[in-house]
């Protein structure tokens, strides 16, 4: 668990039947909603909603994403799930993901999202100040 960037904050998943495929093996498309979830909780533990960024008129959509497999997760796995930001951009900011079994020992997925910062309009903005400062603490 080492070189994972800080701040960083941890949030659990139960993995559900629905989430699994015929094998019962978490399907692979699940992980970005995991990724999504972990995203959101992230922004919360920083003290502000995701609705409260887009309200300050910051939308971050997807731009890019990835996902490294490395051992699957199952039916009713506890999954811990932790997230950082490794990169800024002038537009952009870039969250890391480490998916773990439930006593942190076995490293099951990593992966990345990288979002653009847009307005409601859909226009690229530079990161502000408020938000790079919110996420950072």
């Amino acid at each position: 668990m080492t070189d994972f960037p800080t701040p960083d904050s941890w949030c659990s998943h139960r993995v559900s039947y629905g989430e699994t495929d015929a094998m019962g093996v978490l399907y692979y498309a699940e992980y970005l909603h995991i990724f999504e979830r972990a995203r959101s909780e992230f922004i919360r533990t920083r003290g502000m909603s995701y609705a409260e960024v887009e309200k300050r008129g910051i939308i971050l959509p997807v731009r890019e994403a990835t996902c490294r497999y490395r051992a699957p997760a199952r039916y009713d796995d506890l999954l811990r799930v932790r997230v950082g930001i490794s990169a800024w951009g002038r537009a952009s900011v870039t969250f890391s993901y480490a998916i773990y079994d439930e006593e942190k020992k076995r490293l099951l997925t990593t992966g990345t999202t990288q979002h653009a910062m847009v307005s409601p309009t859909g226009r690229p903005v530079a990161v502000p100040d408020w938000l790079k400062r919110l996420f950072s603490e």
